[in-house]
């Protein structure tokens, strides 16, 4: 991989983070809040590419208005002879034998350089070439966002009790998120949900006895650190349960809970009296949903 592979390559990857930034392609990676970030590394990194683009280029026609041939791709420059010349005076230098009589061969020219050093001369490994891998990865194949395999295998997140909540509104059914009505179910008591009609909608994920679970995953960063909120149902489901299908629940809150059983957090029960299925939404892992 010479100069100019690895500066397309490095353009190519700036580009590819504009398109994921600049798109919903990158809330599969980040959350949104990083999206300014990415959008800055990928001009960044376009920026840096062309810069160096331009400065080869200039070097290359500095090279050919000063007559100089270009240097071949992975091939060390030419030694230089503009060295000062040896002030040994002729009559102290001690001429080198002659070999040519014994070898039968001509004796090699000092001032040539090795062949051998020359093809092996600053020659960059193949295995660079896997570092276009992962941009394909980026440009061609988007990832599914995390589900019931990685939540079911994963301790809750709610682990830390908050300060407080925001009031609820007084009448009407309440629509909250996975995470608000978890948090408020555990460490709440449910005070302000006892009694009252609650929506929340989530994936469905089935532990290994087949209970079914209301799943939301939580970022704190990227997609690899995404850890579940859950919260086990109980009441009217359906008769068939698919994993990762996006549901709607209507129901009440109860009392009951469970521990999980990853790492022994409280996950809450919520009674279902109906369901309906729901489109995934636009960030799979936004605790905030908005129907």
């Amino acid at each position: 991989m010479n100069r100019h592979a690895q500066t397309v390559v490095l353009l190519l990857t700036g580009g590819a983070l504009l398109h994921a930034g600049s798109t919903d392609l990158y809330l599969r990676y980040v959350k949104a809040g990083l999206q300014p970030l990415l959008i800055g590394a990928g001009v960044v990194l376009t920026a840096a590419a062309v810069a160096t683009l331009w400065y080869e280029r200039r070097a290359t026609r500095s090279r050919q208005e000063n007559g100089a041939p270009a240097p071949e791709p992975n091939q060390a420059p030419a030694p230089d002879r503009t060295a000062a010349p040896d002030r040994t005076a002729e009559s102290d230098r001690v001429p080198a034998p002659d070999r040519t009589a014994e070898t039968g061969r001509n004796a090699p020219d000092p001032d040539r350089p090795d062949p051998a050093l020359d093809r092996h001369a600053h020659r960059e490994p193949r295995v660079a070439w896997l570092l276009v891998l992962p941009l394909l990865a980026l440009v061609l194949v988007a990832p599914p966002a995390a589900g019931s395999y990685t939540a079911m295998r994963t301790g809750s997140a709610l682990q830390e009790q908050p300060w407080g909540y925001p009031k609820l509104p007084a009448d009407g059914p309440l629509k909250l998120s996975v995470a608000d009505y978890a948090g408020r179910a555990v460490y709440d008591k449910g005070r302000a949900l006892a009694g009252r009609r609650i929506k929340v909608a989530g994936f469905l994920a089935l532990d290994g006895h087949g209970a079914p679970y209301l799943v939301r995953m939580a970022l704190n960063c990227c997609a690899a650190d995404a850890q579940p909120v859950k919260i086990a149902l109980t009441g009217e489901l359906p008769p068939v349960l698919q994993p990762d299908s996006w549901i709607e629940v209507t129901g009440t809150y109860t009392p009951k809970r469970t521990k999980d059983p990853v790492n022994g957090t409280a996950v809450p029960y919520l009674s279902v009296a109906s369901t309906r299925p729901v489109k995934a939404p636009q960030d799979p892992y936004d605790e905030a949903w908005n129907g």
